[in-house]
């Protein structure tokens, strides 16, 4: 039997503010000067705003530090020392893990890291595990396709690192991996929200198996923001009869923050490997306080083959004024990722979200897990068609559904919706990353 401390030391998790904001402090001159010196990138940013790392003694001179977005990542990869380019601050020779980004938000970009960064990523990835209770009698199974975007490829290394066994389901279809879990007893499970609901459904629907009898405890989710959706969480935890847990990461930044097993409403930021800052949209001041929404700005502060300095993620988030249950001292960003800036966009004159649909949605008895919105215009005016699935027996309730949603989302969203009813199964369905907003507007 293995002790809980030979695998786990929470001093990191439990110190004072002050002693994390020093500890973020000196990370963040120590990464600083390691671009300023070995990144062509981040040497020729940091001279034209006047920058050195001399200048850096506080958090006021770092918010000095200019912001970098994908856009600059790209147009600095593809080149020598090919395919990274001017963002690479280490030798060919030292990376040894490539990834990329899925590219669903453009051309992908290439991610370098060294063997100390791969550790860095399942350390971070361990904090998450360790937190929503994972432990080595957890036997944990990740229906994953291996490939070259990053996804649970840490999950998988950090499940190991704090003892747990893993078994890899990436080759393996939706039936297989549901037989496979039965057969060995899995108690855990990692995958995006839709694709563990697919997996719910496709037990029930297809195989006759009930998912809650499967023996699952608990799921961790990604790649998604559902997870945090009470709506959405609900349906996952129901079919399951596990905790369901979110995580939030990304192929450029990494694995910054994570829902603890006391469930508190939100994320905690893994203070102690990434600088959070959150930004006014409209003036670019940085959010000190809670209840006031922004994007998120933020730093790896231990990842040296390509540095990620102020780094403009586009997510949506705002601080919490409580403190967690789970007596971590990492701060907690209210109902975790909240949007992405980039998929904000107006109609009628209106800020839409789709995660506001969303919650609408999966809080409403009746209608199944999958959805559309389509964004269009008929002449000059813009219509919003909402797609959803009715469950089987539920025609009769039809009229009480349709009027639900309609007061829902004029409530939650300002605006009118056009809806389109569609058998169970028929809207499509996804694995990773779902695509259910579609603005056809610019198109027409």
């Amino acid at each position: 039997m293995h002790s809980d401390q030979k695998y786990w030391n929470p001093v990191l998790e439990t110190l004072s503010q002050k002693k994390l904001k020093a500890l973020q402090l000196k990370k963040f001159k120590r990464i600083f000067q390691w671009a300023y010196d070995r990144s062509k990138f981040h040497r020729k940013l940091y001279n034209q705003a006047g920058i050195t790392p001399q200048d850096i003694q506080s958090f006021d001179d770092v918010r000095q530090v200019p912001i970098v977005d994908k856009s600059m990542m790209r147009d600095v990869q593809r080149k020598d020392p090919f395919p990274y380019g001017d963002n690479l601050c280490v030798s060919l020779e030292a990376v040894c893990e490539f990834r990329q980004t899925s590219g669903t938000t453009g051309q992908p970009i290439y991610q370098a890291d060294t063997w100390q960064d791969w550790e860095w990523w399942a350390e971070c990835w361990s904090y998450t595990l360790w937190a929503q209770g994972y432990r080595p009698h957890d036997r944990v199974f990740i229906p994953f396709g291996y490939n070259v975007f990053v996804a649970f490829w840490a999950g998988h290394y950090a499940a190991e690192k704090i003892g747990c066994e893993v078994v890899p389901g990436g080759v393996l279809d939706t039936q297989a991996r549901i037989l496979k879990m039965r057969e060995l007893r899995a108690t855990a499970l990692m995958g995006t929200p839709t694709y563990i609901l697919v997996m719910a459904d496709t037990a029930k629907s297809k195989m006759n198996i009930d998912p809650s009898g499967l023996g699952i405890l608990k799921i961790t989710c990604a790649g998604e923001p559902g997870a945090s959706i009470p709506g959405t969480k609900n349906r996952l935890e129901s079919a399951w009869g596990a905790k369901v847990f979110d995580h939030a990461g990304a192929t450029e930044i990494g694995a910054w923050s994570y829902e603890c097993s006391a469930q508190p409403g939100g994320m905690h930021v893994n203070d102690a490997f990434f600088l959070v800052e959150i930004e006014d949209i409209d003036t670019g001041e940085i959010i000190e306080t809670p209840e006031r929404r922004g994007k998120m700005i933020i730093t790896a502060l231990d990842r040296y083959a390509q540095p990620c300095i102020r780094f403009d993620s586009k997510d949506i988030i705002e601080w919490d004024s409580k403190e967690c249950a789970c007596s971590r001292t990492f701060r907690l960003i209210k109902g975790g990722v909240l949007g992405r800036t980039d998929d904000i966009t107006k109609v009628k004159g209106v800020l839409l979200s789709p995660i506001a649909i969303e919650q609408v949605v999966r809080g409403i008895e009746g209608l199944g897990d999958e959805f559309e919105v389509v964004v269009d215009k008929v002449g000059d005016i813009d219509r919003i068609t909402l797609k959803i699935e009715l469950l089987p027996g539920m025609e009769k309730r039809r009229s009480a559904i349709d009027q639900m949603l309609k007061d829902q989302l004029r409530l939650q969203t300002n605006l009118g919706y056009r809806l389109e009813y569609h058998e169970i199964g028929t809207l499509p369905r996804y694995n990773v990353k779902a695509k259910r907003f579609k603005d056809l507007r610019e198109h027409s």
